[in-house]
């Protein structure tokens, strides 16, 4: 059984991996084309100034266009799958139904949890958070790139808080689909999910005219109900989606150094007759069902001036807007709707409106085998909570007002092309305004998050890293302002005196890599990553007794510890490829309650490992592969997401012809969860999604 192969199998493949960098004796590095497998050798931007991740000292990881295209993603799960440290939370399947977990932070069902990982679109801030229901709502379609940032460290450029990390999204833009000498694009796609009879349309419009390109893009899907792998039905996952993307870009300036660039998209989803409690699964429900329809917007204008003559000024200046809404209707239990804890069974609008302006410039300069580069930046931004029943608003969901400015800075050092330090520190000061709950109390706070990096190469093989990190997290408007009446126990009250979360955090690591290792042109890249982080003062619901007084809703009452390590490998070469990611986190509560029988936190994700093997066909433009994901047993302090050990196996098919009338033409194919497994990962609250037949065909015209 599973149980007993998966530390074999763990071994073998670890050993194996390291064997091979280890044999490799150290010769001189050579230029190589990274090949669209090769995760290590992609450019990272969200760390700073643009680095190859596997020369980056913190864990990161890019999935770009052609990832997505392979995956043919329907939900969160399906992009971070095999991302070491990182998967989605909640739901399994239903497109509402899911939130972020990094390294053991993040979930559904906790207040504010979704608040350690900051979240952005086109650089625009992005937050929603409501009980039982996911964070995101962005349509993959809309996107080219995404960046996954692990530990505190992301801070500094994304927002005191961050103790997770950062997930940062970038939109299509229309050089991505232009050919040289072309001006004008038309690119068609179609999709297919066999599991729902999921369909899908696409249609993008790019071209380019003097210095302005411009891109529009509309999509469309729709699906029944999914089954898991054991035939049962997935309750409310049947959806219907609308999304789509202008964007504009004009170069400017006498040097072509300045841009401007407009984007605005927007994602309609509805799900009707859906669960109400999106995330809950078959453990909640008792909630019954409803007509639920978000609306997920952003609209951002950036300015960027590279000063061409000037290397102290790279100046960029952007304004953006994101609101996010979503609207309950028609519950199956609607007959109980009533104030109190009853109203979430009433028919409501809530929402999230964040307006941003940030500012930034990057400054180089170096020196006496020193190249440097500092960037400094001051970030405002005013998020307005809307929450509105038909009995009025929600005591347990507060609306208000959180303001805030960032000013920050980070410099990177590089020394001789061995030596990087990097150091940076962040401070935010913010104002928040209760609604109408908590009769317009004000409160202001402030985080600081300092960090410093470093990386040193030993030779053209091997390089050493590691990074110290702080970040504190200031309590949101949930926290403070949430009240409850009393009813057989006593009062909750807003909690207005809360005290910051903090994480320390600690990363070390090494990275390999070796070019013509067993073959002419091959290569070998390998990142390790172990990491260490306390986090203090963790505000949780205040505990209540029957007659006593009135109580704080929220309180600092916990403390955790979480550890572990990350391995991200692959191998390239001109026929085959191969990648390795592998994942252990560990945790434990300071503060576990009386009588608890495991003090693993109850969001720590099983170990888990995926290994990709595939072949490129290059005179016929194919690339086959197949992927296999090991997870472990868990037992965490809670039955709900402790979980067995289970694997399931996907296979991919690529084809895009170069040559002829078919030029253009992509196609991909895959199978997910071949072996129709039936699992349920321990972070999710249903099973997985059964086996499911992907397919989507494009074809680009140019002219």
């Amino acid at each position: 059984m599973l149980p007993r192969r998966l530390p074999a199998l763990r071994g073998q493949l670890l050993l194996s991996t390291f064997a091979i960098a280890l044999i490799a004796a150290p010769v001189a590095a050579q230029e190589t084309d990274e090949g669209v497998f090769q995760m290590l050798g992609r450019i990272i931007f969200g760390a700073g100034t643009a680095k190859v991740a596997i020369d980056t000292p913190q864990a990161v990881t890019a999935r770009e266009q052609a990832d997505l295209d392979r995956a043919q993603p329907n939900t969160m799960g399906d992009v971070l799958k095999g991302i070491p440290g990182v998967q989605a939370t909640g739901s399994s399947a239903r497109p509402m139904g899911q939130a972020f977990n990094i390294r053991g932070i993040g979930n559904t069902e906790q207040t504010a949890s979704e608040a350690r990982i900051a979240v952005s679109v086109d650089g625009a801030p992005k937050f929603f958070e409501q009980y039982r229901l996911g964070s995101f709502f962005g349509d993959f379609e809309l996107f080219k790139r995404i960046e996954v940032l692990r530990g505190p460290a992301s801070s500094t450029l994304y927002g005191a808080g961050a103790i997770g990390g950062a997930i940062a999204f970038t939109t299509k833009d229309a050089s991505d689909f232009l050919e040289e000498g072309k001006t004008t694009t038309l690119r068609f796609k179609t999709g297919y999910n066999s599991n729902g009879d999921s369909k899908k349309l696409g249609i993008i419009f790019a071209t380019k005219q003097g210095n302005a390109e411009y891109l529009g893009s509309l999509n469309y899907s729709s699906g029944g109900e999914i089954k898991d792998g054991g035939g049962t039905v997935l309750a409310g996952t049947a959806h219907e989606s609308l999304s789509g993307l202008l964007k504009g870009k004009w170069t400017l300036g006498q040097d072509d150094d300045q841009s401007l660039t407009l984007s605005l998209s927007r994602t309609d989803t509805d799900l009707d007759d859906t669960l109400l409690a999106q995330t809950g699964g078959a453990a909640a429900v008792f909630f019954g069902t409803a007509d639920i329809h978000s609306v997920d917007d952003t609209v951002s204008l950036k300015w960027n001036n590279s000063f061409a003559e000037n290397p102290l000024l790279d100046l960029s200046v952007q304004l953006s807007h994101t609101n996010t809404t979503v609207d309950k209707s028609n519950f199956s239990l609607g007959a109980g709707c009533r104030l109190g804890s009853s109203q979430v069974l009433c028919a409501g609008d809530f929402g999230y409106a964040t307006t941003t302006l940030k500012v930034e410039n990057t400054a180089e300069f170096g020196g006496s085998g020193w190249d440097n580069r500092v960037i400094t930046g001051v970030q405002l931004s005013q998020q307005e909570r809307s929450a509105h029943s038909s009995l009025g608003p929600y005591s347990f969901h507060p609306q208000g007002t959180d303001t805030k400015v960032g000013v920050y800075a980070q410099g990177e050092f590089v020394y001789s092309e061995r030596l990087t330090l990097i150091s940076g520190v962040r401070i935010d000061f913010g104002q928040f305004s209760a609604g109408d709950i908590a009769g317009g109390l004000d409160t202001d706070d402030t985080a600081i998050s300092p960090k410093l990096a470093m990386m040193y190469k030993i030779n053209d093989n091997l390089s050493v890293f590691g990074s110290l990190a702080h970040t504190e997290r200031m309590p949101t408007l949930d926290e403070r302002y949430s009240t409850e009446a009393a009813s057989t126990l006593p009062e909750r009250l807003a909690s207005v005196d809360l005290a910051k979360e903090e994480a320390d955090s600690v990363e070390l690591g090494f990275t390999l890599r070796h070019e013509d290792l067993l073959s002419d042109g091959d290569s070998l890249q390998l990142k390790m990553t172990a990491f260490h982080n306390d986090v203090e003062n963790m505000i949780a619901t205040t505990p209540r007794v029957a007659g006593g007084p009135a109580v704080p809703y929220y309180s600092n009452i916990a403390a955790a510890e979480l550890w572990g390590a990350e391995l991200e490998a692959s191998y390239d070469t001109e026929r085959w490829f191969s990648n390795l990611s592998w994942s252990k986190v560990r945790s434990k509560n300071k503060n576990p309650a009386v009588g608890a029988t495991s003090t693993t936190l109850p969001d720590t994700p099983a170990e888990a490992i995926a290994l990709t093997i595939g072949g490129k066909l290059p005179v016929q433009n194919l690339n086959i592969g197949w992927t296999g994901y090991y997870y472990d047993n868990i037992k965490t302090s809670s039955a709900t997401t402790t979980g067995d050990s289970y694997q399931t196996h996907d296979l991919f098919v690529k084809w895009s012809p170069q040559e002829g009338v078919l030029k253009g033409l992509d196609v991909n194919f895959a199978v997910e969860n071949m072996f129709d497994e039936k699992y349920k990962n321990n972070l999710a609250l249903d099973n997985g999604v059964g086996r499911n037949y992907k397919l989507s065909v494009a074809k680009s015209v140019s002219w």
